[in-house]
């Protein structure tokens, strides 16, 4: 047999010692899969419309999802847009205007923000999560100051109940 020389020999040693260790495939794997059933668990085609315990929403039998929209929430003491208060339910019951000028400011606020706010000034969405003990007058105010602003398309949220049986 042919003999190696001694520098050969510690060559050989060099590259064995900076040699790459093997990519471990199985934890990786385990990783990805953990993180895609989390993936499709948490995007669901169930919509949250965001609703406080201040909020007891009237029933319904309507099977029509609302679409994410712009949201007005009613609750026993204030109107709240988006979640920041812009009138008293106090305040807009004493008032004899059909329209409420906080709730306009912030419409239209929302409106400018919004990227089809030129294109589609005719289509604006708006959905009300009002407590089903909320005053006519105010709800009616509440639907003035919407239409003023050009938001007409307006849905109203609910609990959605089972309908009866024929």
């Amino acid at each position: 047999m042919k003999e190696v020389s001694r520098r050969s020999r510690r060559m050989d040693r060099h590259h064995k010692r900076k040699k790459q260790p093997g990519l471990n495939l199985v934890s990786l794997m385990d990783i990805f899969t953990i993180l895609v059933f989390f993936l499709l668990v948490s995007s669901s085609n169930v919509q949250q419309l965001h609703s406080s315990k201040e909020v007891k929403l009237p029933t319904s039998i309507s099977a029509v999802a609302p679409k994410e929209t712009l949201v007005i929430t009613i609750t026993g003491r204030d109107i709240l847009v988006q979640g920041r208060k812009v009138a008293s339910i106090s305040e807009v019951a004493l008032s004899e205007d059909s329209m409420i000028p906080g709730l306009m400011e912030e419409l239209n606020f929302e409106a400018g923000k919004s990227q089809f706010s030129k294109v589609e000034k005719k289509a604006r969405n708006v959905t009300i999560i009002g407590d089903q003990k909320t005053p006519y007058e105010v709800l009616s105010k509440i639907l003035s100051t919407c239409r003023e602003a050009d938001y007409t398309r307006i849905s109203f949220a609910a609990v959605q109940k089972s309908r009866p049986k024929s």
